[in-house]
């Protein structure tokens, strides 16, 4: 039981310090060399101030990697993490790039316009996180029904940071807050819980500073993240009462984003 315990808090420990670290030394590159160039990864924040999005990517790379190489995870967890993170991430990339211009928000309006056979980045945000989460899902369960509910959690959490993402530390508050029970628990949600919660810590002064922004792109692999470390602890009955309470929070999105604008 010692060793058991003892392998534990070293998982933990070495995801929540190698998140840090790795996400420290990607934004430092990224702010050196932004790919594609300084402009594109500029935008205004709620106050008009121009912030750079490289905490996103930083975030994203961090806890992927963190989390996918962290001590006593099987490989199934690694496979999942490394799945569900990066392509929440690459999608919320993708979106922070392509749908910078797009007044559009929520499930409704994306839907609607796919309708009118019109593509836009949220729905392959909608779509890819999905489509992502499902087969994470299918990665670290094993009955049909278990799949599905771990699904509809990992993407649901992805969406549900990105709510609050609204003001500077609220996402990344949200991380932290929403991520510590997980560091007491056994197993791989311990490692997957304290990977998003180095991840963040390490860009936490520069957002809360408004020098930077978690963006989509962090947000989602970071909620990611914290969606798998919900699986990887909780039986039926847990990851039933998790998404219904991330189906409640998405159907209320835009009143979530506003109680997080306004603590």
């Amino acid at each position: 039981m010692v060793a058991v315990a003892g392998s534990g808090a070293r998982g933990r420990i070495a995801a929540l310090v190698g998140a840090a670290g790795v996400t420290r030394a990607a934004y430092t590159v990224l702010r050196k060399r932004p790919p594609g160039g300084v402009v594109l990864w500029e935008r205004k924040n709620y106050a008009g101030r121009t912030v750079d999005l490289h905490a996103g990517l930083a975030t994203a790379t961090g806890t992927a990697l963190a989390a996918a190489t962290a001590p006593g995870l099987p490989a199934r967890a690694r496979a999942a993490t490394a799945l569900a993170v990066l392509a929440a991430g690459g999608c919320g990339a993708y979106d922070d790039v392509f749908g910078a211009g797009d007044p559009r928000r929520g499930f409704r309006a994306h839907l609607s316009a796919l309708r009118q056979r019109e593509v836009t980045s949220g729905a392959v945000k909608l779509f890819g996180i999905g489509a992502a989460g499902l087969a994470a899902g299918a990665l670290l369960k094993e009955r049909p029904a278990d799949k599905l509910l771990a699904g509809v959690v990992i993407a649901g959490s992805a969406h549900l940071v990105n709510l609050l993402d609204v003001r500077p530390g609220r996402a990344a508050g949200a991380v932290l807050a929403l991520g510590a029970p997980g560091l007491l628990r056994r197993g791989p949600a311990g490692p997957l819980s304290a990977a998003p919660m180095g991840a963040v810590a390490a860009v936490l002064g520069d957002d809360v500073g408004e020098r930077t922004m978690i963006g989509d792109a962090g947000a989602h692999a970071l909620g990611a993240a914290l969606g798998l470390a919900v699986v990887a602890g909780n039986g039926r009955r847990g990851l039933a009462a998790h998404a219904a309470a991330l189906i409640t929070a998405a159907a209320a999105g835009d009143r979530v984003s506003r109680a997080a604008a306004a603590l």
